[in-house]
């Protein structure tokens, strides 16, 4: 029983572990520098992209291991259309709304192709990544277009002043109201948890409170390590913000909503969703209209990072937004997966790239390093699939 145990165990929180000892790796060959408050500042601003992308994915993998591979095109095309317009002076919130409704508007194209048409997702989505990435150029002309529009910039998470003020202060050097937040956060998590086992104590639901009890406490002292470490530097970066609404939102999604069983229900068995009165054509046309929605999300958050828009911007994006769903447990068939997943998956490849960049490792390496970690956690996932049969 005790083997049983054990290999339930590491099967349910591989991904957890592999994170762990990953870090501990690059704490040791970087000297502790991986750990530094700013490099964890880094860590967040660098790959928010990748988060709100990744939650995306997740949605078009659960409908069968489907992917969208337009995303970093997309990306591209929307915060082009955003800087060429605040460039004109037009005002900067029309310009947001636009990029969000053009990201929106290319997933509903690519969605009708592939639900209504029954283009195969790969195809349709390859061709939308060809189109607007040419479209882009169209757009920027083959220039880079500058932005200096510092609300945009501040609120959306470039520039130096791109994290929430201090509102209590301290003088000590520590964002005071950062860490007030992350207790508050960690407190909420434990409490959720906590009345969540004494309902299930009262439904008579056999399940081990104990574990629950261990998880939401290890959860919450990884949050308060979290902001006690960007406390340590500026505080919140504001596209933290942008990432948390994103993933607690498609967390809701995926668990609460009966679009979110109906996303599950279609990966695990399409023909039997649709015999249950599903409209599973109509399934596929959601996710993928999401994705555009969350990829226009993803060209504000580039644009305003790096202060500009170039031709060359996102590319890549898409494989990074699949590694980081596959790692983190989502199904390559389709049907399972978790935003937490998607979670542990970005940071384990954030952390990564980081940790070789720290010492100096090639770029062309880092690919291979990644490319191999994907294989292993898809691996995984079909080794497990082959077992259970």
């Amino acid at each position: 029983m005790k083997n049983v145990s054990v290999s339930d165990f590491l099967k349910k929180y591989t991904m957890i572990l592999a994170l762990v000892v990953v870090a501990i790796f690059f704490s040791i060959t970087t000297q502790g520098k991986i750990l530094f408050p700013q490099n964890i500042n880094n860590l967040i601003s660098q790959n928010g992209y990748v988060f709100v992308l990744a939650a995306g994915m997740l949605l078009c993998i659960l409908t069968g291991g489907n992917i969208d591979l337009a995303v970093g095109s997309v990306v591209c095309f929307t915060g082009a259309i955003g800087a060429v317009m605040m460039q004109a002076g037009i005002n900067m919130w029309l310009a947001v709304i636009v990029m969000l409704l053009a990201g929106l508007a290319i997933g509903a194209f690519q969605g009708f192709w592939i639900a209504k048409i029954y283009v195969p997702a790969f195809i349709a989505t390859l061709a939308g990544m060809y189109a607007f990435r040419g479209l882009s150029n169209v757009v920027l002309q083959g220039y880079a277009v500058s932005i200096d529009n510092t609300a945009f910039l501040n609120i959306f998470g470039g520039g130096a002043n791109c994290y929430v003020p201090d509102f209590i202060g301290g003088g000590s050097g520590i964002n005071m109201t950062c860490m007030l937040l992350g207790v508050i956060i960690a407190a909420v998590s434990f409490v959720l948890t906590l009345n969540k086992v004494n309902t299930q104590k009262k439904l008579g639901i056999i399940e081990s409170a104990t574990e629950d009890l261990v998880k939401a406490g290890a959860i919450s002292v990884v949050i308060l390590w979290l902001f006690w470490k960007l406390a340590n530097y500026k505080g919140i970066p504001t596209v933290l913000i942008w990432v948390a609404l994103v993933l607690f939102i498609y967390n809701y999604i995926t668990n609460k909503t009966a679009i979110g069983r109906h996303l599950y229900a279609v990966g695990g068995n399409e023909k039997a969703t649709a015999l249950s009165g599903v409209n599973t054509r109509n399934v596929f046309l959601f996710a993928y209209a999401n994705m555009g929605l969350l990829a226009g999300l993803a060209g504000i958050l580039t644009v305003a990072r790096a202060s500009s828009a170039q031709p060359t911007y996102g590319q890549g994006y898409e494989m990074d937004a699949i590694a980081a769903c596959f790692i983190g447990g989502a199904s390559a068939y389709g049907g399972t997966g978790r935003i937490a997943g998607v979670i542990i998956g970005a940071v384990l490849m954030g952390l990564i790239n980081q940790g070789m960049s720290i010492m100096g490792i090639e770029a062309n390496y880092q690919r291979v390093v990644k490319g191999i970690v994907l294989l292993l956690a898809v691996m995984f996932d079909v080794l497990s699939k082959r077992e259970k049969r």
